[in-house]
């Protein structure tokens, strides 16, 4: 407790963004129990109804319970959000481990992850989302193709300087396979910075996600998510701002705190390495 506490001082902006996402996974997780309403249950005598202490967030044009559709929503968009890290993180550490230590591979590698970034990921995303039939493993596929070339490069780019450290050559001089030396060896010195970059992946995942949502090419519409909850009411905004406005400020202050944890986890590794 003691060395937590002590850890807070130091690093806030770690200590504070850690402590709101948590709080967000526990929404996402309580999510059911919390919002209290069924968030699909439609009551067109409730329709369009301003915040009060019957509906907390007020209503949508159906009479569903905008306070029980983002709560039930932070499911989704995070799951969004850590599924697109993961699959990211995954793939492009392997892509970058193979280009920064097989030495033949690195050019082939690294040309496709190059063609990758030049196509914009909302525009990867669509063709994606467009093609193949709308759903939870589409979207997530669809963002984390963009954003595993910036964790094959960082991976890369880490391993190409790790090699020439002397550890690394005096393992090579005792018999160590190639695959002892990049994973007992290597891959920890890449695990600090490629914990940060995926925070921001996270996050940026997110926004992404309620983007493609806003627009149509998201999560369906019986999945609520964030986005999706938003893109009801963009039809509506002058009657009932509250519908696109509380999940906005959600998606905000949920994206507001990965980021505010990959920067105080930046700062804390920092400081750890002065």
């Amino acid at each position: 407790m003691t060395a937590a506490l002590a850890l807070a001082r130091r690093h806030g902006a770690l200590a504070v963004g850690g402590l709101l996402l948590a709080g967000f996974v526990l929404l996402a997780l309580c999510g059911p129990w919390l919002g209290g309403a069924d968030a699909q249950a439609m009551l067109p005598g409730q329709r369009l109804r301003a915040p009060s202490a019957l509906h907390w967030f007020g209503s949508d044009r159906l009479g569903r319970d905008v306070f029980a559709r983002v709560v039930h929503g932070s499911g989704a968009s995070l799951a969004v959000g850590l599924a697109v890290a993961l699959l990211s993180g995954l793939v492009g550490t392997l892509l970058g481990l193979l280009a920064g230590y097989v030495r033949w591979l690195d050019g082939i590698i690294m040309r496709v992850m190059d063609g990758v970034m030049a196509i914009p990921g909302i525009m990867v995303a669509i063709a994606l989302v467009s093609v193949l039939d709308a759903g939870l493993g589409t979207v997530i596929a669809a963002i984390g193709i963009n954003d595993i070339p910036r964790v094959a490069r960082l991976v890369r780019g880490a391993l190409l300087s790790l090699r020439e450290e002397p550890y690394v050559e005096a393992a090579t001089m005792l018999g160590t396979s190639g695959a002892g030396i990049v994973f007992r060896h290597m891959l920890p010195g890449v695990l600090a910075p490629l914990a940060v970059l995926c925070t921001h992946i996270a996050a940026s995942a997110m926004l992404l996600e309620a983007t493609l949502s806003f627009l149509g090419l998201g999560l369906p519409p019986d999945i609520p998510s964030w986005g999706n909850i938003m893109a009801d009411g963009r039809t509506l905004f002058r009657v009932a701002p509250w519908i696109i406005l509380f999940p906005g400020l959600t998606l905000a202050s949920a994206v507001f705190a990965i980021n505010l944890l990959g920067d105080g986890l930046q700062d804390a590794l920092e400081a750890r390495r002065g």
